[in-house]
């Protein structure tokens, strides 16, 4: 037999598996065996129970995962995914809000906060002079325990004194209104899928270069002032992103 056709039936036969693996474990999901967040039994485990490869597997689980069925975290395996947040990007809510009504858990980690010079891509979306300096606040946000955002906050220190200061666990929407007075008027989002930075990477435990949906938000005031800029990096299997317009 001709080279190129063994490989070609070596690669149906490999394709055949994978499929064979990809209904399995999502057999598993649906009819209950395994629930979510959930840990998949070990790649050496799988491999075996399917007869298969590591590298066989592996392209499996890689398909699973970009179906948003399953996640893995760096050293602890592959987990079933839990179910995702509705998200409405023109409801001006906030995460602990949108996360608790819709039953979850939510909590927020600060990483650090910091008086920084202007990077100056945040100088652009800010519209600030050269050599300005904003405030950045760094957070890992959960949802039922699982890390599932990283977040960089920009703010404009003008609008926002010693607000380093303040307890940013909460919401900064709720911290603005109450401490500086300041409501969210309009906003900018751009949205767009991507690779997580190094610095997420490690916030979130997962892999470098992992998917992850970007977002990033201009906020102005209530007097049409841009005041902040987030930059969030989200779990891409996360959000159910769902906007209705009049």
């Amino acid at each position: 037999m001709p080279h190129n056709d063994v490989s070609f039936l070596l690669g149906l036969s490999r394709q055949k598996t994978v499929t064979a693996i990809c209904q399995s474990i999502t057999g598993w999901i649906t009819q209950g065996v395994l629930a979510h967040n959930n840990r998949l039994p070990s790649e050496r485990l799988l491999s075996e129970q399917f007869a298969t490869t590591r590298i066989t597997l592996r392209e499996a689980l890689g398909q699973l995962e970009a179906q948003g069925m399953i996640y893995r975290e760096e050293r602890r395996g592959w987990f079933v995914s839990p179910p995702r947040i509705i998200y409405n990007p023109l409801h001006r809510s906030h995460f602990h809000a949108m996360v608790q009504d819709q039953g979850r858990k939510p909590a927020t980690e600060v990483l650090d906060a910091n008086e920084i010079e202007t990077p100056e891509i945040i100088r652009t979306h800010l519209e600030l002079p050269a050599q300005s300096r904003v405030f950045c606040i760094r957070r890992v946000r959960r949802i039922d325990g699982r890390a599932v955002l990283y977040v960089e906050h920009y703010l404009n220190t003008a609008f926002f004194p010693a607000i380093i200061q303040e307890d940013l666990t909460s919401s900064l929407t709720e911290l603005y209104a109450n401490r500086y007075g300041i409501r969210y008027g309009k906003v900018r989002f751009d949205m767009l899928p991507t690779t997580f930075p190094s610095a997420a990477s490690r916030a979130l435990k997962v892999a470098d270069n992992s998917p992850a949906l970007f977002i990033t938000r201009i906020n102005r005031d209530q007097y049409t002032r841009i005041i902040d800029c987030d930059l969030e990096y989200w779990r891409y299997d996360t959000l159910h992103i769902s906007v209705e317009a009049e």
